[in-house]
């Protein structure tokens, strides 16, 4: 079961879905006495937000062909979260990138993980969309990562893919300049639906696969394994969940373990594709544009 959000490509509102491999099975009707929308759906105890989709597998639903919709980001009135170096690479590389190595290096074993504010809903956009790179940046790059989708209670009830888009050049430059090297408009990318918690044996053992195209070849190639997270995801939420509440979810990236060469930037027009494995989704990929600034 693959939950997401769509618009028919004639146009209308946003609405909640089923994807399959070839069509989307519109859940408007069918969710409509209990939870019509995500923030909805999200403010439901975990019991509750199960019974309602196991239940929805058998139901006649209306169905749109995939090639007549829209793929919208799996997100509504959720803020995005992000964790830093939950990853040896993502460590030593921003160890490498930095002014201020010795900071990476202690918080890697850290009681206290590092957590940041990622985006808002307005600021994240779909598979199929363009992520974009800031313009007073020189060296940008994804992050694939696993996202934890959380519910009101903070009970992770799903997964999905996300890329944090980041610019090395002005993280690295300062510790305190983090905010501007992640947050601006079009910074994150989520997609293309949410798997439910209980349809993932092992979220320890997803393979992760990255692969940057330009010009129509492949520029950057690489992988990882959630099996080399640093912290477990208990320790990530609670950390998040430490004097915050979050009345409609929220979504939590959980790290990237993958990062490009010193000598590799993100361009406009290039194609991201990210496979996580072991989700059953269909990769999120979206292409690159440089912001207007």
């Amino acid at each position: 079961m693959h939950l997401c959000r769509f618009v028919p490509a004639s146009g209308g509102a946003a609405r909640l879905g089923l994807l399959t491999e070839t069509a989307i099975r519109d859940l408007g009707a069918a969710l409509a006495a209990r939870a019509a929308s995500l923030d909805q759906l999200l403010g439901l105890p975990e019991a509750a937000f199960r019974e309602i989709l196991t239940g929805l597998d058998a139901a006649s639903l209306p169905e749109y062909q995939r090639a007549d919709c829209v793929l919208l980001a799996p997100i509504e009135g959720q803020e995005v979260w992000a964790c830093g170096v939950t990853y040896e690479r993502s460590r030593d590389a921003r160890m490498h990138e930095s002014t201020q190595r010795d900071v990476y290096d202690r918080v890697y074993d850290a009681e206290r993980p590092e957590i940041f504010f990622k985006a808002t809903a307005s600021r994240v956009v779909g598979p199929g969309a363009r992520g974009v790179i800031r313009p007073d940046s020189t060296w940008d790059v994804p992050e694939p990562e696993l996202a934890l989708v959380l519910n009101s209670a903070l009970a992770v009830v799903g997964y999905t893919i996300g890329d944090d888009l980041s610019s090395r050049s002005i993280e690295g430059e300062n510790p305190l300049y983090l905010p501007q090297a992640k947050v601006y408009q079009g910074c994150c990318v989520l997609g293309p639906a949410i798997v439910p918690v209980w349809e993932v044996a092992d979220p320890l053992a997803l393979a992760i696969r990255l692969t940057i195209e330009r010009d129509g070849a492949v520029a950057f190639e690489n992988e990882t394994s959630t099996a080399r997270l640093h912290r477990t995801f208990a320790d990530l939420v609670t950390y998040l969940g430490r004097e915050n509440t979050f009345p409609a979810g929220a979504i939590l990236l959980t790290g990237t373990g993958i990062v490009p060469p010193d000598n590799f930037t993100l361009a406009p027009n290039d194609t991201v594709r990210i496979a996580i494995d072991g989700l059953g989704l269909p990769p999120l990929e979206h292409t690159i544009q440089r912001g207007q600034g």
